[in-house]
């Protein structure tokens, strides 16, 4: 696995999780979490400290994006900005967006939806809402938000609504969550130049965010922690 923070093309990272993405399903279904919910509980490879398993980040790229909290108001460090992306399985998402050269801060959790607080566990029930979602930190003189946008569609089908390989639901469905006027008029425009690559409508959301729930510390950096690639998977349905 390539840790090096340089962007992945949709190419290179089809290849590197195609086996990955095939096995998701039954990944998913092994070590969960005590209460429930799909996806596996944490599994290291890093060292036990004191009894505790401590988790070591493989790549430099920071993990408090906006200094993102439980709903709280999210604010980029200075130079910087935010945004967000929902393509359904974070885990994977994450990973892809740690390696795009320009981007400081990775986390994940919930957003789009109409409860508060909700758990990993409140998601899967499919009743409140929200989305699984990527919140990303970068520097705007090292990547744009347009090549941002570009990885989000490169890494997902955007035509499967409500679903991203083996995962159904509308927590997995596509989604972008914008920040302001401009990210919105950006993420418009550039879906109207990716409908043409498709044969099928794209059923991606655009919305500005409203209040990101930080998932739980098991699903931060899922990847990194694991020494896996997860989905999702481009799918691409061309002309």
């Amino acid at each position: 696995m390539n840790l090096s923070r340089t962007f992945i093309g949709p190419a290179v990272l089809a290849a590197s999780t195609l086996l990955a993405c095939a096995a998701c399903a039954a990944c998913r279904s092994t070590a969960a979490p005590a209460g429930g919910g799909g996806e596996p509980g944490p599994v290291s490879s890093a060292a036990t400290v004191t009894g505790e398993t401590e988790f070591v980040a493989r790549t430099n790229v920071g993990t408090d994006p906006g200094h993102v909290g439980s709903g709280t108001p999210l604010a980029a460090a200075p130079g910087h900005a935010l945004a967000a992306f929902a393509e359904g399985c974070f885990w994977g998402s994450e990973n892809t967006f740690r390696h795009v050269e320009g981007v400081v801060a990775t986390a994940v959790g919930f957003s789009g939806g109409h409860t508060k607080g909700p758990s990993y566990e409140d998601v899967c029930t499919h009743t409140t809402g929200h989305a699984e979602t990527v919140l990303v930190e970068y520097d705007p003189a090292r990547v744009t938000y347009g090549k941002l946008l570009q990885a989000f569609w490169d890494t997902h089908d955007p035509t499967t609504l409500n679903r991203q390989g083996p995962d159904e639901g509308d927590q997995y469905r596509s989604e972008i969550f914008t920040f302001s006027p401009d990210q919105d008029r950006e993420a418009r425009a550039s879906m109207a130049a990716e409908q043409k690559k498709y044969d099928r409508p794209i059923t991606t959301r655009i919305d500005p965010i409203g209040p990101f729930y930080k998932a739980e510390g098991y699903h931060q950096q899922y990847d990194e922690k694991t020494g896996r690639e997860s989905c999702p998977l481009p799918r691409r349905h061309s002309i």
